[in-house]
C-alpha cells in the first residue's frame, strides 16, 4: 500500500508540475509512465501477498488441506439437510451439481483462505476476536460462490438455502480445527487430588493452592499453569469477594467461598485430604478490603500456611530471568495498603502549577517523594536543598530523567547555617517552601542531643525566618508523632519546630502579613531510610533473629507516597481556604499495629515459621523510644477538619518572642556542646518533657555492650563519668 500510495503521489506531483507551454503529448508520454509504475507497485505488492499467503500455508500444511475438507463435507451436508436423504437419493443430477459447485467452491477457497490470514497466525494463542477472520473469509467465499453461480447458472441448478446453511457449518468446522490446538485447555477434569496425593509425569508431590480472588488475573495464572508441564503447584480451591460466584468454577477450580469463608474452606479442604499448603493473592490484599485481608493472613499464620501474591502482568520488572505468573511474597506495603483518602488532585495542582518551590532535605524519604510529586505539578520552578552529597545528587538525577522541563537548581546546604539558607531564598524568592529536612532516628539523636537541636530547631528557625523575610507564600513542615508526650530528644526537637512555626502562623494572622505557616504530622513511613522493614528484611537474609525491642511496642504505618499526597492536600487546603491557622495538620493513619506482628508475619511470609526456624529476639528499649506512639498530645485541643483523611490539633501556643528568646539559647548551648543546659532550656519550654531516664537507659544498654576488658579498666568509673564518655565528639 506504501509503494501504491508513493505511485499515485508521484503522478499527481508530476500532473501539477508540467509547464502549460508543453504539449498534449508529452502530458500523455508522463502520464502513461505514471500508470505503468502504479500498476507495477500493484504487481509488485500482490505478488508479495501471494508468496506470503504461500509461506503460510506451508506452516500449517495440515490445517490447509482439513479447511480444503471442510468445504466439501460443509457443500455436501447443506444438500442433504436441504434435501434430506430420500429426495437427495430422487435426484441423480444432483450429484453432477455437487461436482460442479462444489470444484469451483474448492477452488475459490483455496486462493481466499490463504490471502485471508488464516494462516498467518499462531492459533494456539486464539480467541475470540479471531473468529472475525474466519466469518470474514468464509462470507467473502460465499459471495464470490454465488457471484460465479449467477453468471454461469443463474442459480438454476442449487437451491439458495444451501449457500447460507453451507456457510453456517463451514463457520463451525473452521472454528472446531481451530480450537483443537488449545485442546489441553478443554479437559473438563478439575484439578484436585485423587486418593491424597496428586504427582506430575516425573512423580514429584505438586503444592496444592488455594487462590484468593476469581477475576481476570486468576484466570490468566491457571491458563499459565495449566500449560507448564513442569509446574509445582496445583489449585485446589478459590475465594472470592462475592457470594454470587460460590458453587460455580473457574477453569474447573471451584469456587468454595468467600474470603471471610477462609478457615471453613480450609476445614473442608482438610476433610477431603486437599489441605493447601500454599495461599496466593491473585491481586493486592488491600482490592479485597484491609480486614478480611488481614484476618486470612492471621488466619495462615497460625495454620503455618506460606501466603504469596501473583506478581501483575502490568507491573514493570527487569526483563532478565523474570516470569510474569511467578509467585513472590507479600510485601508489608500490600498488607499495610488502606483505602486511599479522597484526593482533590485539583487543589493540588492549584498550589504548586506556576509556583516557585523550594524543598529542604529534598534527598530523603519524604523529601524525594515531595519533590517528585511536586516536578509532577509543572512548577515554575524547583530549589532543591540537601546537606548528603549522594541524596541530592540522586534526587537531581530523577528529575532529569522523569522532568527534564522543570526547571531547577539544587544545593548542598545544612539548614543550620542561617547565612547559606537565607542566601538561596534571596537568590531565588520561592513562592512555597517545604521543609522536610531533620534528624530523625530517635536513638542517634538521644545520644546526640546538641546535634537535633541544631537541625531540627536552629534549622527550622532558619528556614522559616528566610521564608517570612523573602516573601514566601506559604510554608509547610514535616512532623512527626514522635512530638506527642515526647520522651525522646528528637520529638522534643520536632515539638519545639511545630510550636515555632505555630507562633509564626498566629502572628501573621494578628498582623494580616507574613506567609502561612501550616505543619502536617504523621507516624512511620514504610520504606523509609533506616525504617523498621528494611531491618527485618537484612535480618531475614542472614537466617534471623529478628530483633524487636519490646513485645508490646505498637507503631502507626502509612506509605511514603500516601503521607506525601495527603501532606500536600492539607497544604492546599490551607493555604487555598485559609483553614488550620494556628492548628497542626494530623494524617489519619488507622489503627496502630504491634511491632511482634509484623516480625511474625514477615516470617511467615518468607516461609518459615516464628520462633523454631526464625527466632524472634526481644532486645529491650533503645534511649528514647517509647511503647507506643499517639497522634495527639495531652495538650492538644482536638477539631475536625474538613481536609479528607486529615485530623486536627492546636496545641497550646507559645508567644513568639518568648520562643525567640529560648531559640537563641538553645543555639548557643548547642554550639558550646552544653547537654545540661540544652535539656533545662527545653524543659523550660516543655514542662512534661523527660530526659534523663533515657540517658541512664543509655548509659545501662552501652554498659552492657562493652568488651570485658574495658570493664575491668573503668571499674572504678562512676556512671555518669561513663555517660561523658556516650557522647558523640560532634556533640
Amino acid at each position: 500500500m506504501q509503494r501504491i500510495h508513493a505511485a499515485a503521489k508521484a503522478v499527481r506531483n508530476h500532473f501539477l508540475m508540467l509547464p502549460s507551454i508543453r504539449g498534449r503529448e508529452w502530458r500523455n508520454r508522463a502520464s502513461a509512465g505514471m500508470l505503468w509504475a502504479f500498476c507495477g507497485a500493484a504487481l509488485d505488492i500482490g505478488f508479495r501477498r501471494i508468496r506470503g499467503a504461500v509461506r503460510s500455508v506451508q506452516k500449517y500444511p495440515a490445517l490447509y488441506l482439513t479447511d480444503l475438507a471442510s468445504v466439501g463435507v460443509a457443500l455436501t451436508m447443506a444438500l442433504l439437510l436441504r434435501y434430506g436423504p430420500g429426495e437427495l437419493s430422487a435426484r441423480p443430477e444432483t450429484a453432477s451439481v455437487l461436482l460442479w459447485s462444489g470444484a469451483q467452491y474448492l477452488a475459490i477457497c483455496a486462493f481466499v483462505f490463504p490471502l485471508s490470514g488464516l494462516y498467518s497466525r499462531n492459533w494456539k494463542y486464539g480467541s475470540i476476536s479471531d473468529l472475525f477472520t474466519i466469518l470474514r473469509a468464509v462470507l467473502l467465499t460465499s459471495l464470490l460462490l454465488v457471484t460465479l453461480l449467477f453468471f454461469s447458472t443463474r442459480l438454476t441448478d442449487i437451491p439458495r438455502t444451501v449457500v447460507p446453511m453451507q456457510s453456517l457449518l463451514l463457520i463451525a468446522f473452521l472454528a472446531a480445527a481451530r480450537l483443537s490446538f488449545r485442546a489441553e485447555e478443554l479437559s473438563l477434569r478439575r484439578p484436585v487430588f485423587k486418593s491424597g496425593r496428586n504427582k506430575d509425569a516425573q512423580g514429584d508431590d505438586r503444592i496444592p493452592l488455594l487462590l484468593v480472588g476469581a477475576s481476570d488475573a486468576a484466570d490468566l495464572y491457571l491458563r499459565a499453569l495449566a500449560r507448564d508441564p513442569n509446574a509445582t503447584y496445583v489449585p485446589v480451591a478459590c475465594l472470592d469477594r462475592s457470594e454470587d460466584q460460590i458453587g460455580m468454577s473457574l477453569r474447573g477450580v471451584p469456587i468454595a467461598g468467600r474470603i471471610q469463608d477462609f478457615e471453613q474452606v480450609v476445614a473442608e479442604l482438610q476433610l477431603l485430604n486437599k489441605q493447601p499448603r500454599h495461599i496466593v493473592f491473585t491481586e493486592a490484599p488491600a482490592a479485597f478490603g484491609e480486614e478480611a485481608s488481614d484476618a486470612l493472613l492471621r488466619s495462615a499464620e497460625r495454620l503455618g500456611i506460606a501466603v504469596s501474591r501473583l506478581s501483575q502482568m502490568t507491573e514493570l520488572k527487569r526483563a532478565k530471568g523474570d516470569n510474569p505468573y511467578e509467585l513472590r511474597s507479600i510485601e508489608l506495603t500490600d498488607l499495610l495498603e488502606r483505602p486511599q483518602a479522597a484526593l482533590d488532585r485539583e487543589a493540588i495542582d492549584r498550589l504548586v502549577r506556576g509556583r516557585r518551590v523550594l524543598i529542604t532535605g529534598a534527598g530523603g524519604s519524604i523529601g524525594s517523594e515531595l519533590t517528585t510529586q511536586v516536578a509532577a505539578c509543572d512548577p515554575a520552578e524547583i530549589v532543591l536543598i540537601d546537606n548528603t552529597e549522594y541524596n541530592l545528587y540522586a534526587i537531581d538525577m530523577t528529575l532529569t530523567e522523569s522532568f527534564p522541563e522543570v526547571p531547577r537548581s539544587s544545593y548542598l546546604c545544612s539548614v543550620r547555617r542561617s547565612q547559606r539558607v537565607a542566601e538561596i531564598f534571596e537568590r531565588h524568592r520561592p513562592e512555597l517552601v517545604f521543609h522536610a529536612a531533620a534528624l530523625k532516628h530517635v536513638p542517634m539523636v538521644q545520644l546526640n542531643p546538641c546535634e537535633g537541636v541544631l537541625t531540627n530547631v536552629v534549622g527550622t528557625m532558619n528556614v522559616a525566618n528566610a521564608a517570612k523575610k523573602y516573601g514566601t507564600l506559604a510554608m509547610v513542615q514535616v512532623s512527626t508523632d514522635k512530638v506527642v508526650n515526647s520522651t525522646s530528644v528528637m520529638g522534643a526537637t520536632k515539638r519545639l519546630a511545630e510550636l515555632y512555626c505555630q507562633a509564626l502562623d498566629l502572628h501573621g494572622l494578628e498582623t494580616g502579613l507574613g506567609p502561612r505557616f501550616m505543619t502536617v504530622r504523621f507516624g512511620n513511613v514504610l520504606g523509609s531510610s533506616g525504617s523498621l522493614i528494611p531491618l527485618f528484611k537484612r535480618q531475614l537474609a542472614r537466617g534471623g533473629p529478628l530483633t524487636v525491642t519490646d513485645a508490646n511496642m505498637t507503631r502507626f504505618f502509612m506509605t511514603i507516597r500516601e503521607a506525601v499526597e495527603l501532606t500536600l492536600q492539607a497544604s492546599a487546603y490551607g493555604f487555598e481556604k485559609q483553614l488550620g491557622q494556628g492548628e497542626i495538620f494530623v494524617l489519619d493513619m488507622g489503627e496502630p499495629i504491634k511491632i511482634i506482628d509484623i516480625a511474625r508475619r514477615m516470617i511467615r511470609l518468607a516461609g518459615f515459621t516464628p520462633d523454631q526456624e526464625i527466632e524472634i529476639k526481644i532486645i529491650g528499649c533503645r534511649p528514647g523510644e517509647k511503647l507506643f506512639e499517639e497522634l495527639f498530645d495531652e495538650t492538644d485541643k482536638r477539631i475536625s477538619s474538613p481536609v479528607p483523611g486529615v485530623l486536627g490539633a492546636v496545641p497550646e501556643a507559645i508567644p513568639l518572642p518568648t520562643l525567640r528568646d529560648a531559640f537563641a539559647r538553645l543555639q548557643r548551648h548547642s554550639e558550646r556542646g552544653n547537654e545540661a543546659a540544652v535539656v533545662s532550656v527545653m524543659r523550660e519550654l516543655l514542662p512534661r518533657y523527660e530526659h534523663e531516664a533515657d540517658l541512664k537507659m543509655a548509659v545501662r544498654n552501652r554498659a552492657s555492650l562493652r568488651p570485658k576488658n574495658r570493664v575491668k579498666a573503668k571499674a572504678g568509673k562512676s556512671e555518669a563519668s561513663y555517660g561523658a564518655e556516650l557522647r558523640s565528639p560532634g556533640s
